[in-house]
């Protein structure tokens, strides 16, 4: 839940108006905003270039892998999920919040993922070489603010 959403939602079951630290939370997240936008921006520009990246890395530390067998249309499902994963990260990015990742991208994918025969091991790793090929793009001070993102979705994809 956003933080305006959830100080909204907060003082409302409380009855009562916002408080000073609440209103001071929603205008710091408002003064962050255009931040949290330029990282979104570069993020999106350069998914391609992530994609791509992250894919080789994957490769090279787990080169037996469904999606390395030469089989054309399970290279392209793995390289559309990342692509679909640095989406999720970006409007997580906008939002200042989780909930885009937890809902779309961890609820059931597990179980996806494990339906489809994709070891979730390398799942996870596919998701480490993406944060890194994303953070790299990036300041260190931004990628500071980008890391717990693709953090998350790391931990939610664990076995």
């Amino acid at each position: 839940m956003s933080i305006i959403t959830n100080v909204i939602a907060t003082a409302d079951r409380e009855a009562r108006y916002l408080n000073v630290e609440e209103l001071n939370a929603v205008q710091n997240f408002y003064a962050a905003g255009r931040d949290r936008l330029r990282l979104a921006a570069t993020l999106a520009a350069n998914e391609q270039r992530i994609v791509e990246q992250a894919t080789q890395r994957f490769w090279q530390r787990c080169p037996v892998t469904p999606s390395n067998s030469g089989n054309p249309t399970f290279q392209a499902s793995c390289m559309r999920d990342q692509s679909w994963y640095v989406r999720l990260v970006t409007y997580a990015i906008v939002l200042g919040d989780i909930e885009p990742i937890e809902t779309s991208g961890v609820r059931g994918a597990k179980e996806m993922y494990a339906s489809l025969g994709v070891p979730l091991t390398n799942l996870v790793e596919c998701m480490r070489c993406l944060k890194e090929a994303a953070l790299e793009l990036l300041a260190l001070d931004d990628a500071v603010e980008v890391a717990p993102y693709f953090d998350y979705l790391i931990q939610g994809l664990k076995p």
